[in-house]
């Protein structure tokens, strides 16, 4: 095990990419281990040999495929809309936007580089300080992966065993609370007076379309989540629906999906399926390394003294999930940690539903933070802003959301709840 850690921590620091250097660190773990080599690629056909998993792909296209076929705009008229005409009304759409291209979209760098061509390029020219409205982006897009369907936990159904449906379940009103508290803080700056007079954005005329297009676009994620927990069709199967009909609404109904749109959406989502594929596979030889070694007895050891202490464990968990954020994706982090963990989890009673929604958000709020916050990187690209710059101004809306999570770890009914009927 120690070939392992000594491998990957000296690959990721020199810039190796994170697929290649957990897949190096595997082969030196059996290789130290005196295991077979051939175990390598065996462990990283079986971890990819998974119906939930399927499930990816379909997600990451469907958003793709809303997103290039104009429902992103709609979406934000829908937003102005409703909150456009209040002082910092703009920065509030922003927020809503996010929660309900969430729906649609499954991953937090979706979401940033949606809106963020809209909100970080248009609000700056109603007076808003940019640094603010990159921030905010940034911060909104960490709703992506709570609310569903989400893709982070499609993976993290596939290794923890738990039901995909229930997942969905429970990460709807924590993504809402994540959404309120960024309007708590948008609220405390308005009461500075560092936010301008919004200007509407809807002509009264254009209020029914507006409107009529804010429902359809939402069906779309209603629909998804109503078949899965009714079980007319699976998660994985919902995904491939949720494809059908993202080209039914962006080539018959709006018409504004082309050809070029399509082939840029299959391009787009076959390169980040690989991605994410290619980490699962390597990260699955790693694992096997490490269970072999007997991670497991050492974990077992290293949490003990939680025994009987259910929210200092998470606490702690949580605390560590954001400091290894900064480092990891949050992909990596649930292959790596959730196989050693859920045990520990299960045997000290603590709801698996509750848990991973404080994991998967601590986890994501990493994509924010320096040196390898991804969505940071989008932010400060799309607006042309300094990382650390942007860091500082994004740090009140981490620490609000990161006030959820502690409220999840008190309250269990707030990621337990909506599971537990079904």
């Amino acid at each position: 095990m120690a070939a392992l850690g000594i491998v990957f921590t000296v690959l990721l620091l020199l810039g190796t990419p994170i697929a290649v250097s957990l897949g190096m660190a595997g082969v030196a773990g059996i290789l130290s281990e005196n295991l077979r080599t051939l175990t390598a690629p065996q462990r990283m056909f079986t971890s990819l040999d998974s119906f939930v998993l399927l499930a990816a792909p379909f997600y990451i296209f469907a958003g793709e495929v809303m997103y290039r076929g104009g429902i992103t705009e709609r979406l934000i008229r829908f937003s102005n809309f409703l909150v456009g005409r209040v002082r910092g009304g703009t920065a509030y759409a922003a927020i809503i936007a996010a929660i309900l291209f969430s729906g649609i979209s499954g991953t937090a760098v979706a979401d940033a580089a949606a809106l963020g061509q809209v909100y970080i390029r248009g609000m700056p020219r109603e007076g808003y300080r940019k640094e603010f409205a990159a921030a905010l982006i940034a911060a909104a897009a960490m709703i992506g992966p709570i609310i569903p369907p989400s893709v982070i936990m499609v993976i993290y159904a596939g290794f923890a065993g738990v039901s995909v449906v229930k997942m969905f379940l429970a990460g709807i009103i924590p993504g809402l609370l994540m959404g309120l508290s960024l309007a708590v803080v948008v609220f405390v700056y308005g009461l500075r007076g560092s936010l301008p007079e919004s200007r509407p954005v809807v002509a009264r005329e254009e209020i029914p379309r507006v409107l009529g297009d804010g429902l359809v676009v939402m069906s779309l994620p209603a629909f998804i989540l109503g078949g899965s927990v009714s079980g007319i069709f699976t998660p994985t199967e919902a995904g491939g629906i949720a494809c059908i009909y993202a080209l039914f609404l962006g080539i018959v109904w709006y018409r504004d999906l082309r050809w070029a749109g399509i082939w840029a959406a299959l391009k787009t989502s076959s390169r980040m399926s690989a991605i994410l594929f290619f980490v699962v596979s390597t990260v699955a030889i790693c694992d096997y390394t490490l269970t072999v070694g007997g991670i497991a007895n050492y974990t077992k050891l290293l949490f003990e003294p939680f025994a009987g202490q259910p929210i200092l464990f998470l606490t702690v968990v949580a605390v560590a999930m954001l400091v290894l954020g900064t480092f990891l994706d949050p992909g990596p982090m649930v292959i790596l940690f959730i196989p050693l963990l859920m045990p520990i989890v299960r045997s000290m009673g603590i709801d698996e539903y509750q848990f991973s929604m404080i994991f998967i958000l601590t986890g994501t709020l990493g994509l924010v933070t320096p040196p390898v916050g991804i969505v940071l990187f989008v932010s400060c690209k799309i607006g042309n802003i300094d990382q650390w710059t942007l860091f500082k101004a994004v740090i009140p809306f981490i620490a609000a959301e990161f006030v959820v999570v502690l409220l999840m770890v008190l309250f269990p009914g707030i990621s337990n709840w909506l599971p537990s009927l079904v």
